[in-house]
């Protein structure tokens, strides 16, 4: 259930729960819903009140289920709440999910014009964005072809482009960047930078918390439905990791063998030089990984990699398995698969690393991608890296050669 009287204008955003409880269903008890601590009644938002002012760009994290998708839903009037109201003045720009808005039967071109309608605008305004949605989106060969033919990364750049290019009053963009190759990912964050930076307003929902620190001068952290913290981005960032991110040595596949008929991961494991598995490393130590993953179909080529970023959402590295195999394209058949890697001790400096896991075929396809699969730390060792106190993410020690020159 939702609870929610939300105002959105383009100058402010004000959500105000004080209003009469809305059951014209008679299904529901409000007064056990929110007396009773047993109830079976579960609110996706309830007293949610903040206010935006034109030109912000307000952040928007939590865990998975916090309510923040709700929240940008009510906003889009996908969803009516269940109590309150929402009233938007100026247009609203909304990517919640690959290709919302979208007809799968329609090309790429007619889609582009069916959501400028949708927004409000003239078949001008349309045309005269045309050509900059293309481009930007980079589907100029497929622009006449159904969008039901595109792959996900397709029908990701052309519905962000049509979203930040028919230049919306409000823009609402919810965690889909994540689907996108890293290339594509930066392209949409220097968009949403531009958008911002001409006055528009901007909600983003995202993971990526070097994305919220970067982009958003302000962030709301939800969980549960409920506003923890409202404040500086830094502050709220580091408020939701020291709440929720914990150090995880393993993640395991809950429903056993996943969905999709490509890549499913199944266990990620973090361990000692020892083989025991643990999530705090000492900053000499090195960190080894192993993945556990099944392969359904023959696929004629697919990457197994890890992205490590620090807890602020800062990229260290990436890798895949095709780092050492001279080919970027490895041949997989349908089976159980198990791989592993280890980091060198004294590579990364002392701190709280996030490992994400992904399945994708390089600029084509993305299978699956397993967010945060686990958390490390490491600590201060007392090597010649953390006592010299140097800078930086990562602190290898790099063989140097000397040589003294006689004077000319």
């Amino acid at each position: 259930m939702l609870s929610d009287r939300l105002l959105l204008f383009t100058d402010r955003l004000l959500v105000n729960p004080q209003s009469e409880f809305r059951n014209p269903q008679g299904l529901v008890n409000p007064n056990s819903a929110i007396r009773n601590p047993k109830s079976d009644t579960i609110w996706a938002l309830k007293d949610v009140s903040f206010e935006v002012k034109q030109g912000e760009v307000i952040g928007i994290i939590g865990r998975n289920g916090a309510g923040k998708s709700t929240l940008l839903k009510i906003l889009s009037r996908i969803t009516e709440p269940t109590e309150g109201y929402a009233d938007i003045y100026g247009r609203v720009g909304s990517l919640l999910e690959v290709g919302t808005g979208f007809h799968p039967e329609l090309t790429g071109r007619e889609n582009i014009f069916l959501n400028g309608a949708i927004l409000g605008m003239r078949k001008q305004e349309i045309e005269q964005k045309f050509d900059e949605i293309v481009n930007f989106a980079e589907v100029e060969k497929f622009i006449d072809t159904p969008v039901k033919h595109y792959s996900s990364g397709m029908y990701l750049r052309l519905a962000f482009a049509v979203a930040a290019h028919l230049d919306p009053e409000i823009l609402l963009v919810d965690e889909v960047l994540a689907v996108g190759d890293a290339a594509f990912q930066q392209k949409c964050l220097g968009k949403m930078g531009a958008v911002a930076r001409e006055g528009r307003t901007v909600l983003f929902v995202s993971h990526n918390m070097g994305a919220i620190t970067r982009l958003c001068e302000r962030s709301i952290c939800l969980d549960e439905g409920q506003i923890i913290i409202d404040g500086k981005s830094n502050q709220v960032v580091d408020h939701y990791q020291f709440r929720h991110i914990k150090p995880c040595a393993e993640w395991n596949r809950a429903d056993s063998v996943g969905k999709g008929d490509g890549v499913a991961f199944l266990r990620v494991i973090l361990s000692n030089s020892e083989g025991c598995p643990t999530s705090l490393f000492d900053g000499d130590e090195p960190v080894h990984m192993e993945i556990h993953y099944i392969v359904r179909r023959p696929l004629s080529g697919c990457q197994i990699g890890t992205r490590i970023s620090t807890s602020e959402g800062l990229v260290v590295f990436t890798t895949t398995d095709a780092d050492n195999s001279g080919v970027s394209a490895l041949p997989k058949e349908p089976g159980f698969y198990r791989t592993c890697f280890a980091i060198q001790g004294g590579f990364l400096a002392p701190g709280k690393y996030h490992l994400l896991v992904g399945a994708h075929l390089p600029y084509r396809n993305v299978y699956e991608v397993i967010e945060q699969a686990v958390v490390f730390e490491v600590t201060p060792s007392k090597s010649l890296v953390s006592l010299d106190g140097r800078l930086g993410i990562v602190t290898p020690l790099i063989n140097w050669e000397t040589y003294k020159e006689p004077l000319s």
